[in-house]
C-alpha cells in the first residue's frame, strides 16, 4: 500500500492548516471563504495572506509548510483510534455549525459520524448539581432522546453526565462535544463513558489528537455546543458558571433557549431563573422544547415523536399500591433514608418497602444515593 502523499491526499492539508500556530477559527474560515480548499491557501504568496489580515508571521509559517509533519503525524493517530476527519467543506459537516461567526475548520469525530445530521438539543449546567438537577436532567434527556432528540453536551462532570448517561440509558443519541482530544478523557472518571458514546453515540472535537483538557479550551467548546443544536437547555448554574457563557453564545447564534427553573434559595439556580426573566422559554417537561423547535426540525422528529414510548407514569409492572405510596413519601430535592421510608409507611412491612423501591428503580422512577438514600427521579 503506497503511503499518502501532500499532494493525494487532501486531509493532509486540513490537518495542516488546523495545525498552523497562529491560525484561528475565524481566520481559518475567511482563508477558506477566499480560497475555497485548504490547498489553495498553502499555495498562496505571502502578499496574497498578508492582504487578507493575517500576520506576518503566521503567513510565514503557512508558507513555509512547517505543520504538515505533524499533520502526518496526526494522521497516523487517527488511524490507529478510528477517528474521521470532517472538514468544514465536506457535506457531512453540520449545517447550523458552519453558519455561526468562528466555526471550526475540521472536527475529529469518533462514533457515528451519521448524528452529524441529527436535530440536537444542547444539555448544560453546572458541575455540581442538586439532586433536583440531576433527576430534571434526566427526566428531560432521557424524554427527548426518546422524542429523536440527540442529546449533544460536554461531558463534563455534573449535568453534562447526566445528560448523556440518560440518552443511553433509553436507548437514545447523544453527542459529546469534547475540550481535549477524542484520544484523551476528561474528567478521567468519564473514561467508561466515553467509551461508551464512541460505541453507542459520537465524540467529537475541533482540538488535535493528543491535545490536553486546558482550561482555555472549555469556552472554545461551548460555542460548538450551541453552535451543533437547535436550542440550548441550561439546568442549573452560577452566576459566571460555564452553562451562562453558553446561554449567551446560544443567544447569539440565534439559538432557541431553554431553562429549567430551580430553588431560589440554591445558587445553583441563579443562571436558568435568570434567564427565563430575560426570555429564556421555562421547561417541566420535554413538550416545552419539542414545541419551540424550529418547524423543520419538528417535521423530521414527528415520524419519532410518534412511534417513540412515553415516559412519566408508572407502568403496569410497578402500579402496585405499595409502590404508590413509597412514590408519594419522596421528594425530587431531598433524599429520604429507608428508615424514615418504612417509619412514614407503617401500613407496609418492610419487605414489601423494599420491594417497592426495586421495582420504582428498575422503573426509572427512584434512584437509590450512597447510605440507603432514596430520591424521586420525577
Amino acid at each position: 500500500m503506497v503511503a499518502p502523499t501532500i499532494e493525494n491526499d487532501e486531509q493532509l492539508y486540513w490537518l495542516a492548516l488546523q495545525l498552523t500556530p497562529g491560525l484561528g477559527a475565524r481566520k481559518s474560515s475567511q482563508l477558506l471563504q477566499h480560497f475555497q480548499s485548504p490547498r489553495a491557501i498553502f499555495r498562496a504568496s505571502l502578499s496574497e495572506l498578508e492582504s487578507l489580515g493575517i500576520a506576518s508571521a503566521t503567513a510565514q509559517s503557512i508558507l513555509s509548510g512547517c505543520t504538515f509533519d505533524d499533520a502526518a503525524t496526526q494522521q497516523q493517530k487517527m488511524l490507529g483510534q478510528s477517528v474521521t476527519l470532517i472538514p468544514m467543506l465536506d457535506p457531512r459537516y453540520p449545517a447550523r455549525l458552519r453558519a455561526i461567526f468562528d466555526p471550526p475548520p475540521v472536527l475529529f469525530c469518533r462514533g457515528r459520524i451519521e448524528l452529524l445530521d441529527s436535530v440536537m438539543i444542547g444539555v448544560v449546567g453546572t458541575r455540581k448539581p442538586t439532586p433536583y438537577g440531576v433527576a430534571a436532567t434526566d427526566r428531560l434527556a432521557r424524554d427527548l432522546a426518546q422524542k429523536g432528540i440527540t442529546i449533544a453536551s460536554g461531558m463534563a462532570r455534573g449535568i453534562d453526565t447526566a445528560g448523556h448517561k440518560a440518552a443511553l440509558s433509553v436507548g437514545g443519541n447523544t453527542v459529546a462535544v469534547l475540550g481535549c482530544g477524542v484520544d484523551q478523557v476528561y474528567p478521567a472518571e468519564n473514561r467508561k463513558l466515553a467509551a461508551e458514546i464512541a460505541e453507542k453515540g459520537l465524540l467529537l472535537s475541533e482540538f488535535p489528537m493528543g491535545t490536553p483538557a486546558y482550561p482555555q479550551n472549555f469556552p472554545i467548546r461551548n460555542r460548538v455546543v450551541s453552535g451543533l443544536s437547535a436550542g440550548i437547555l441550561v439546568v442549573e448554574g452560577a452566576q459566571y458558571s460555564g452553562s451562562a457563557i453558553t446561554a449567551r453564545l446560544a443567544i447569539e447564534q440565534g439559538r432557541e433557549l431553554f431553562a429549567v427553573p430551580g430553588n431560589i434559595t440554591s445558587k445553583m439556580s441563579w443562571a436558568p431563573n435568570l434567564l427565563i426573566k430575560q426570555g429564556a422559554k421555562l421547561v417541566q417537561d420535554a413538550e416545552d422544547v419539542l414545541t419551540d423547535l424550529p418547524a423543520a426540525d419538528r417535521r423530521r422528529l414527528h415520524q419519532v415523536a410518534q412511534a417513540g414510548p412515553q415516559q412519566g407514569t408508572l407502568s403496569p409492572e410497578v402500579d402496585s399500591p405499595s409502590a404508590r405510596s413509597v412514590l408519594g413519601v419522596l421528594s425530587l430535592a431531598d433524599p429520604a433514608h429507608i428508615d424514615t421510608l418504612m417509619e412514614n409507611l407503617p401500613q407496609y412491612s418492610s419487605s414489601e418497602v423494599i420491594a417497592a423501591l426495586f421495582e420504582l428503580e428498575m422503573a426509572g422512577m427512584v434512584r437509590q444515593l450512597p447510605g440507603k438514600h432514596f430520591l424521586k427521579v420525577w
